[in-house]
């Protein structure tokens, strides 16, 4: 818990919602600034190495404004084989603007779809903002196929002391006054700053896994990619034969 923003589970889900609803509409602009423009062409070639392919179904957790969706729909080649969950209804109106595809209001650790529903479940720098990791996890393993795949891409504290000093910097200091000064508000600045202290102060990439493995799913890695990026895997085993 951040306790300069909230003490419990029901406030930080309160927090985190007003923040991306306050937020929605200038959010692209402040990935942009953070991303330094990278930030489609990385989306893209995670899901291509989670394995996503034409003719898949996908969940796209925590939604926002349809960042990694858009990926997905160009890959699987129809808006319709992709979802998207998110909290924020302000974000969800603002993934619609772009996006063709199913959007549904609600929470990761309590999906409201069906059984054994999608092969691929994404999300997208958003499980700092989660409070139950195994419950969550239960819940995507619930929803995906037997051999379907949950990708999660996060941004961890980077090990290397130099990368870190770098970021902090950039992320704490920087993109917040950016955001600040190029129409994101004071809104964006507090965006910005809350966003770098949950990388700083996310739990390690093992506590991660072992949530994962915990949620009955099966070959759980964590790969790194800069010091900085996480992309986290798992695969639902198919169910044994009765």
């Amino acid at each position: 818990m951040l306790d300069s923003y909230y003490h419990d589970k029901a406030q930080r889900q309160h927090f985190v919602r007003g923040l991306f609803n306050q937020t929605a509409h200038h959010y692209d602009r402040i990935n942009t600034i953070f991303a330094l423009g990278s930030g489609s062409w990385y989306r893209a070639q995670c899901l291509r190495r989670a394995g996503l392919r034409p003719g898949m179904r996908v969940l796209d957790v925590a939604i926002g404004t349809g960042l990694v969706a858009r990926e997905a729909v160009a890959i699987c080649g129809s808006p319709d084989d992709v979802i998207g969950l998110d909290l924020s209804e302000a974000m969800l109106a603002e993934a619609r603007r772009s996006l063709p595809i199913p959007l549904i209001q609600g929470v990761a650790d309590a999906l409201p779809l069906a059984d054994s529903c999608v092969d691929l479940i994404t999300m997208g720098y958003a499980l700092r903002h989660v409070g139950d990791l195994t419950a969550t996890f239960r819940e995507f393993r619930r929803v995906l196929r037997p051999g379907g795949t949950v990708l999660v891409m996060e941004i961890g504290r980077p090990k290397r002391p130099v990368t870190r000093h770098l970021m902090n910097a950039y992320l704490g200091m920087v993109v917040p006054a950016v955001s600040r000064l190029s129409g994101g508000g004071e809104e964006g600045r507090t965006l910005m700053r809350y966003y770098w202290e949950t990388i700083d102060q996310c739990v390690e990439p093992e506590i991660i896994t072992t949530a994962m493995a915990a949620a009955g799913l099966g070959q759980v890695r964590c790969d790194t990619d800069y010091d900085l990026f996480k992309n986290y895997t798992g695969r639902r085993q198919s169910d044994p034969v009765a």
